[in-house]
């Protein structure tokens, strides 16, 4: 394609994500079904242009201001991801000029809010519990694009057939540092074609995700529930740690999220799980089960901030209005979901968020309307589970990941047990 077309499409694409009135991954995925010509290379130019712009959305646009043309396009140009001469080719001379100007701009010396790239009200609670110098290392770390994790399926490879497996199809990887199911794959390969992915010896998940089913303990012939099911990363996680057996619920109120479970959960060899669509949080089901459960897992919605390696357009699409919202959705659906633990059963309310709004002020304001449950200590229930360096991984008996720390998404579980 000839790289006026290709700079042209570039800038079609941002103008349609910008709108953020959809998920950026589903509005990228769309594009690209459109546009059915396009080779490997250039899909990869124009997503991760797309994804640099949404990352460093504040500071590109600042430095967009001094040039002219459509906004889409001078965004295009000045995080443009893919070859240099597509650049070299598509702009003027006086194009060629300004952005070489704007890109010489020393990033240190802009103002706070250029340089971290998030919204006042994501930046502030940040900066105010991690101190200024920790908080701009996570920022900086929400812009980076996150590796690939892979969980190896126990059920049909061990970690090191995998990894070996992976080493021979040319693709570099390593264990990952904590979870002993995890394996940390560097860059973009396609593994849906390779034979270890489509038989369901692994499948991708981050390696905090990982450490959440972890968590939860699931043993052989118990009955358990993931409450917020989604795509169900999880629930084949915990599947597979009961090796197959006892009766494990994967609830969601969301069909499309359970049918993107099905092709996973056949791949997976796993015969114990049961999709179940509630209608909401106080379903019938839910109380024919109650009392009745070893463990449950609530994933909880949540602002998904956690996750902005993956999902740079959360930030501009979440909002204070959202979160309050959300606050309220979770505290419902844990009080719920814990009505299904037996006594001595063991309860994990988990998000992918980095704020404490969503993570310890839900699980200390449930702590205090629930005494009969015993909150335990994350730390010794990873070191059962041979997690190393457990005690890094968690702040006063939480779980709490960070990606400028561990490497992960951001993530947070409290776990309690029944009396």
């Amino acid at each position: 394609m000839h790289p006026n077309a290709l700079l042209d499409l570039s800038t079609e694409l941002l103008r349609s994500v910008l709108k953020l009135d959809q998920p950026a991954d589903a509005v990228v995925s769309a594009f690209f079904r459109r546009q059915s010509k396009l080779g490997s290379r250039e899909r990869h130019a124009l997503a991760e242009t797309t994804y640099h712009v949404l990352r460093h959305r504040l500071r590109l646009q600042h430095l967009a201001q001094s040039g002219s043309g459509p906004m889409e396009r001078r965004l295009a140009v000045l995080g443009w991801q893919g070859a240099e001469s597509v650049l070299k080719v598509s702009l003027s001379p006086q194009e060629q000029q300004w952005l070489q100007h704007a890109l010489a701009i020393d990033v240190s010396t802009m103002p706070d809010k250029l340089r971290h790239n998030l919204p006042d009200w994501v930046a502030q609670p940040l900066r105010q519990r991690l101190g200024e110098e920790e908080f701009m290392a996570l920022a900086n770390a929400l812009n980076q694009s996150a590796p690939l994790d892979l969980r190896v399926n126990l059920l049909k490879a061990k970690r090191e057939e995998a990894l070996a497996a992976l080493q021979a199809a040319g693709i570099p990887a390593e264990p990952t540092p904590y979870s002993p199911w995890g394996l940390r794959v560097q860059g973009k390969p396609a593994l849906n074609r390779l034979e270890i992915f489509t038989s369901g010896a692994v499948e991708v998940q981050d390696e905090g995700s990982q450490l959440l089913a972890l968590l939860v303990g699931a043993k052989r012939g118990e009955m358990v529930v993931d409450f917020c099911a989604g795509a169900g990363g999880k629930t084949l996680a915990l599947g597979a740690a009961m090796r197959n057996t006892g009766r494990l619920y994967a609830f969601d109120v969301a069909g499309g999220r359970l049918d993107a479970l099905k092709p996973r959960l056949a791949r997976s060899g796993l015969s114990n799980v049961y999709p179940a669509l509630l209608a909401h949080e106080r379903d019938e089901r839910v109380k024919r089960l109650a009392g009745k459960i070893d463990r449950v897992l609530v994933d909880a919605p949540c602002s998904g901030l956690g996750t902005l390696r993956r999902n740079p357009d959360l930030k501009w699409r979440q909002s204070p209005q959202a979160l309050q919202e959300l606050r309220v959705k979770q505290a419902s659906i844990l009080a719920s979901a814990a009505r299904l633990v037996k006594s001595g059963g063991r309860l994990v309310y988990a998000t992918c968020s980095l704020l404490q709004a969503e993570n310890e002020d839900i699980a200390r304001d449930f702590a205090t309307a629930h005494p009969d449950f015993e909150l335990l200590d994350a730390a010794a229930l990873l070191e059962q589970v041979q997690v190393p360096q457990a005690d890094t991984l968690v702040s006063d008996g939480f779980l709490r990941l960070w990606p400028h720390r561990h490497a992960t998404d951001g993530f947070f579980a409290a776990v309690w047990q029944r009396r």
